[in-house]
């Protein structure tokens, strides 16, 4: 398990305020954890509890973070089921590069399944990209960038093309602002792409438009689905530190000075949210370890998968609320921690999978697909 030393992680969150302040990119953290080694490959069982305890000191810099070792993730899927084709990634990571993961697009709900940004292919084996995406976290400082388009040079045989740009490779630009209600320390601009260039050894997978039983597709939803749901269980962890801090300090006038900790009504509350919080680390672990260890669970994988991620980000949201009622007026103030928290928090409910999606996926799984559907 990389060593996130108590040290390091008070120094990221004394910053995390600052940077939320200002709307300003983590850079000090991203140096910081750069030089600690915190960039290079791991397990992604590690990397799920590494996250979950770096969110609880900064969420933003945990999210921004994230969306590396999603890329890394994907590179160790395959390595450990024997293909070697991305390595070079795992490499690149341990040389300390930083890999964006440029995917989203606006209005496209079918996420990987196919695409709103043309990929050209070229004479030599390369794909130029034109398209626009959203929320690419790490903007301003990513090394690498994953892409994909859609190729509709067979019409009757679209493909998707998944590669990874470089940051000197031209063809790429941040648009747009970026001034959101949280998590904004990952400076997710959109990305803007003309005619951005991935030469033949750098284009990662070509598949056919639609779901696809692909090890590549299913490294991205399993690190991406797991570690999403570490960073919200991180900010539950630290929401109930808080409220259990705030509960042991806040006595009631009502009850005779008495403390809210002696209060029955608030240890219920800070009660029921710790069981919630609780059932997520056996879950998130599990699985985690299960993609390591190649672990089948058939069909079941995404049922299981976006089951985590949504329940980690509902559990968050209402240990966060939790720790507000407990803690009172003073964490509505918009410098107060529980404040950037809820903010957080709530960045949670657009990620992929969202709700609607999530309930699909599992409806599937355990009553087949509606009538009419392939």
């Amino acid at each position: 398990m990389t060593n996130l030393d108590i040290d390091l992680l008070e120094r990221i969150r004394s910053r995390a305020p600052g940077y939320d302040r200002d709307n300003r990119f983590f850079a000090e953290d991203l140096d910081e954890l750069r030089a600690a080694g915190y960039l290079a490959p791991q397990s992604l069982a590690d990397g799920v509890k590494n996250q979950r305890l770096l969110a609880r000191y900064a969420p933003a810099t945990a999210l921004g973070i994230n969306m590396h070792h999603v890329v890394v993730g994907v590179a160790r899927v395959l390595h450990d089921r024997g293909d070697a084709s991305l390595d070079w990634i795992l490499d690149d990571a341990r040389n300390g590069e930083l890999f964006g993961f440029g995917v989203s697009e606006a209005g496209n709900d079918e996420v990987l399944f196919d695409s709103r940004t043309a990929a050209v292919p070229g004479p030599d084996g390369s794909f130029s990209f034109t398209g626009r995406k959203i929320f690419t976290s790490l903007s301003p400082a990513w090394t690498r960038l994953g892409v994909f388009g859609r190729d509709d040079s067979d019409p009757a045989a679209p493909t998707l093309v998944h590669g990874y740009l470089t940051r000197e490779s031209g063809g790429h630009s941040p648009v747009g602002t970026w001034d959101p209600l949280g998590m904004r320390a990952t400076q997710s601009f959109s990305t803007q792409l003309d005619g951005a260039v991935v030469p033949a050894e750098r284009i990662a997978r070509v598949l056919p438009v639609g779901p696809s039983p692909d090890p590549y597709i299913f490294g991205i939803f399993s690190n991406f689905l797991l570690l999403i749901g570490s960073v919200y269980a991180g900010i539950a962890d630290r929401a109930l530190d808080l409220g259990v801090e705030a509960a042991g300090r806040r006595t009631s006038m009502k009850n005779g000075g008495r403390r809210y900790a002696d209060d029955p009504d608030i240890r219920w509350q800070l009660a029921d949210a710790a069981i919630a919080l609780d059932s997520l680390g056996p879950q998130l672990e599990a699985l985690a370890s299960d993609v390591d260890h190649l672990g089948d669970h058939g069909s079941g994988w995404f049922r299981l998968l976006v089951g985590a991620k949504t329940r980690a980000v509902d559990v968050s949201r209402s240990v966060v609320e939790t720790a507000i009622r407990v803690s009172g007026g003073s964490s509505y103030d918009a410098g107060n921690e529980l404040s950037r928290l809820y903010r957080d928090s709530l960045a949670g409910l657009f990620h992929p999978s969202d709700p609607e999606s999530a309930h699909s996926t599992v409806a599937t799984n355990l009553l087949g697909p509606l009538n009419g559907e392939a």
